[in-house]
């Protein structure tokens, strides 16, 4: 297991520890990040291991979160709401319109 090792990547400085869930012997890797107060854990540490396959994971996780990050939202699309039906290739507004009644046409 790789002890814990730090980084410089695009200004950031990065800070990786492996830790242990209690109990277990399963390690992830756990980073923090210049700038940054949260720490992450996005990824089980395995036998093989290196700091240039973990700092390429890490650096590929962390980009990907802020470009997702920097997305504008996305407008219609809060919790609960569905989307309207798409219409109908070919049909009108008035076909789907039910006939007016005549008078004297009472329902049976």
């Amino acid at each position: 297991m790789l002890k814990p090792f730090e980084f410089t990547d695009a200004h950031r400085h990065y800070t990786c520890t492996v830790e242990t869930l209690t109990g277990t012997d399963e390690g992830w890797w756990w980073f923090a990040v210049s700038h940054d107060s949260q720490r992450y854990a996005p990824f089980r540490a395995e036998r093989g291991d290196t700091q240039a396959t973990v700092r390429e994971r890490i650096v590929a996780f962390y980009t990907n979160r802020l470009f997702h990050l920097a997305q504008p939202p996305r407008r219609g699309a809060q919790f609960g709401s569905r989307p309207g039906r798409p219409p109908v290739p070919g049909a009108s507004a008035d076909a789907a319109a039910p006939a007016p009644a005549e008078p004297g046409d009472h329902p049976v």
